[in-house]
């Protein structure tokens, strides 16, 4: 019980630490020293993510991998959402998607995977080909027959061919509707209670392509994954939006470490080679829920079944 009050008490300091973008917002004199902490709280403040504690495979009694889909357009969720474009809001205020390509473009998160079991990597230019698309318009195209014997790029240096007669396609953070979220269940033996751990993070949205040729109704896929532990210190430095207190903001390492978020459940690991729920629920929408709802409890309770005798 008393570790139980320690950890709490140490994520409210952490959402205290992570809370200071909006300091001296009542003191400052000037617009610029809003925001700024005084040399009392850079003295006092430990500004990192709360590291994880080590936990030894000999101290799970059970352990469970879960994917999960959060759907951004859930009220619980528009923290990760908005806001989805740069304005005069200040640097505190990205989406998290927004968080997630700067940190990429600034060199700071470097390892970018393909899928969530984290085997192959993808170089950031790779990545960044489902964010544009542009083909030939139809008068582009008729443009391009009348002159057989040159090509494309010929004719865009000759100023035949222009930006207006492309039909362009460019991924914006607005469009990142989901999140794909692997985590990990499992029962500590030595604090006897039952614990999760993210392990991945993964935007969703339709690829520059789908958005050109269906547009909106374009389904949304997996864009690339991150190995979320690595990522904690980018996230930490980011702020949510505090809906209950604008000038205490969140972390997003809090806030996605803390839960608060809704996700539904569309896989866990089995032995069936990690099939998704829709692959054996086909068809069916209320049943592929209820199914989640099944490997939520599945999960729960164990840790009752620890304390019956």
């Amino acid at each position: 019980m008393n570790r139980k009050i320690f950890l709490s008490v140490a994520l409210l300091f952490a959402g205290i630490a992570g809370g200071y973008a909006q300091s001296n917002m009542l003191n400052a004199k000037t617009p610029d020293q809003i925001g700024k902490k005084t040399e009392a709280q850079d003295s006092l403040d430990y500004d990192k993510p709360l590291p994880y504690g080590y936990v030894g495979d000999r101290d799970m009694l059970f352990s469970k991998k879960v994917w999960e889909v959060v759907d951004l357009d859930q009220r619980i969720n528009f923290p990760l959402y908005f806001p989805t474009e740069d304005s005069n809001l200040g640097k505190d205020r990205r989406s998290l998607f927004t968080v997630l390509m700067n940190a990429m473009d600034e060199g700071k998160l470097t390892e970018i995977y393909e899928d969530s079991y984290f085997t192959t990597k993808v170089p950031k230019e790779n990545v960044k080909d489902k964010f544009f698309f542009r083909e030939l318009s139809p008068e582009g195209i008729d443009i391009k027959n009348q002159y057989p014997d040159k090509t494309v790029a010929e004719l865009e240096t000759e100023g035949i061919i222009t930006a207006e007669h492309y039909n362009t396609s460019i991924l914006q953070p607005s469009n990142v509707t989901k999140y794909k979220i692997l985590g990990a269940w499992y029962f500590d033996k030595r604090q006897g209670e039952l614990k999760y751990r993210i392990l991945g993070i993964c935007p969703m949205a339709p690829s520059a392509l789908d958005l050109a040729r269906s547009g909106a109704d374009a389904e949304a896929v997996e864009l690339f994954w991150v190995f979320y532990p690595a990522a904690r210190d980018i996230l930490h430095n980011a702020k949510a939006f505090n809906e209950k207190n604008s000038s205490m903001p969140i972390t997003f390492d809090h806030l996605l470490n803390s839960r608060r978020f809704s996700g539904n459940i569309v896989k866990e690991e089995n032995v069936y080679g990690d099939r998704l729920i829709e692959e054996y629920m086909r068809e069916n929408s209320q049943m592929q829920l209820l199914e989640a709802e099944r490997v939520k409890d599945k999960i729960r309770d164990f840790e009752q079944d620890m304390w019956n005798y």
